[in-house]
């Protein structure tokens, strides 16, 4: 008996270890939370989460406010380093702004194309924050907690164990770019299996999925015939153990995705003009709008929730501490590509069941560090919703005079993620999993959803 639990126990790990990294969850057809389903036909069917790593500057992008308080000294301590007291004097913002759309909404000149679309987001100027420093506020985005006393799974991990995959042959929660942190993947407690599936354009979309490229058709047919028959065997003797023959499923599913997945990343049946909106073929607007194509792609095919990363790694590449003109090449990469992605998905009929989501760690800082940069603010940032039920052309909220603190209907982070399961038609409140007898709640602080910016 002791040596059949050890084989067992053997097979489990070594299973979960495989998937937990690369399948994400294939099996979880149904999804595990019927009773978080709210009621009526949920208004998204899909997720396309944009994370700015590093923290994106609202005061030169979204939120612009004026230049008479350039100087005005303002208590800086205890944001992002400065842990010291200290005063800082506001420094002016360089961008010029104009209205776009018919909502006349202004947005920076670095935004030109995302001001283009303007009418079809909603931008929420009021969010807030409790942690001043990445890697913390990256894990309060990613799991709603503002300290990881526990492993809370991500977000996108806990729509994948609420709804499970829409397509056998696809993952639910998918990750593209470089994450600032491996807690924007992670399935925490809910499991390893319930963790982001890694893709990327190109020949290979999902890394160690694909045999090497010098293997043997027809002994990698003989290998997966052998397989088969193993697994069939493998099921009969073990019919009872759901764990492991789920994770058995999983296995074969894999196969599934070694025919399917390339087939997402093949881009030549795209018409150029399509290409052109998303700026690949340009060599700063390449690589992102290729991994937008992509979403896209995973849109046509079902996937629940595509998260990209954007300038990730370290604490990130929008994180402009010595000069705000860091910004300027990365809000280049991603302008044409973000409004492309808008207005192709709209132009096909997606927009509507598709919710775009775009934030950052957190926003910057009314004053610099003795630099021409900004520090850290958690206070007030600016996040935008786009498609899936969201009213277009809105802003909701306000920062104070100098874009330092939300004061009209702030909201903090977890109202975002409240936002999101609600178009995807999940109840917040009830979104909670029982670990050794304990209830962990995914969203325990803030108002709910952001109503007001609801259709």
């Amino acid at each position: 008996m002791t040596r059949m639990k050890d084989r067992r126990r053997f097979l489990y790990q070594m299973a979960g270890g495989f998937l937990g990294s690369a399948m994400g969850a294939l099996w979880a057809d149904e999804g595990n939370m019927a009773p978080a389903r709210l009621p009526g036909t949920p208004k998204v069917k899909s997720v396309i989460y944009l994370f700015m790593c590093g923290g994106i500057s609202h005061i030169d992008t979204f939120d612009p406010k004026d230049n008479r308080f350039a100087g005005k000294i303002m208590d800086a301590v205890g944001f992002g380093d400065n842990l010291a007291q200290m005063k800082r004097p506001v420094i002016p913002c360089l961008r010029t702004f104009k209205p776009y759309g018919q909502s006349g909404i202004p947005v920076s000149d670095w935004f030109p194309n995302i001001g283009g679309v303007i009418d079809n987001i909603a931008v929420v100027r009021s969010m807030w924050c409790h942690q001043t420093n990445h890697f913390p506020a990256v894990l309060e985005h990613a799991t709603g907690k503002p300290l990881r006393q526990f492993e809370h799974p991500c977000l996108g991990s806990w729509v994948n164990y609420a709804l499970g995959t829409a397509n056998k042959d696809l993952p639910a929660f998918v990750n593209i770019g470089r994450p600032s942190s491996p807690v924007q993947l992670t399935g925490g407690y809910l499991g390893a299996s319930y963790s982001a599936t890694p893709f990327q354009p190109g020949d290979t979309p999902i890394p160690d999925l694909l045999p090497p490229g010098d293997t043997d058709r027809n002994e990698r047919d003989r290998q997966m015939q052998a397989l088969f028959e193993l697994n069939k065997q493998f099921r009969e003797d073990y019919a009872t153990e759901s764990d492991i023959a789920a994770r058995v499923k999983a296995y074969e599913l894999a196969g599934n995705m070694m025919l399917k997945a390339p087939a997402i990343v093949d881009y030549s049946g795209e018409p150029e003009h399509v290409k052109e909106m998303y700026g690949i073929g340009v060599k700063e607007t390449d690589d992102f709008g290729r991994q937008l194509l992509l979403a896209r792609r995973l849109v046509e095919n079902d996937v629940r929730f595509i998260q990209i990363c954007h300038a990730g790694g370290g604490n990130g590449k929008w994180d402009a501490h010595d000069d705000m003109k860091s910004h300027e090449p990365l809000c280049r990469a991603v302008d044409k590509p973000i409004a492309g992605l808008i207005a192709d998905l709209k132009q096909r009929g997606l927009l509507d069941s598709t919710l775009i989501v775009f934030t950052s760690d957190f926003g910057r800082t009314p004053w610099s560090q003795n630099t021409t940069g900004r520090d850290h603010n958690a206070m007030g940032f600016t996040s935008w919703l786009a498609g899936g039920g969201v009213k277009g052309g809105v802003i909701e909220g306000a920062t104070d005079e100098v874009g330092y603190k939300a004061v009209e209907s702030p909201h903090y982070i977890a109202d975002l993620q409240a936002t999101i399961l609600h178009q995807m038609g999940l109840d917040y409140k009830k979104m909670d999993f029982i670990l050794n007898g304990r209830p962990f709640h995914f969203i325990e602080e803030g108002t709910g959803p952001i109503t007001k910016i609801l259709a």
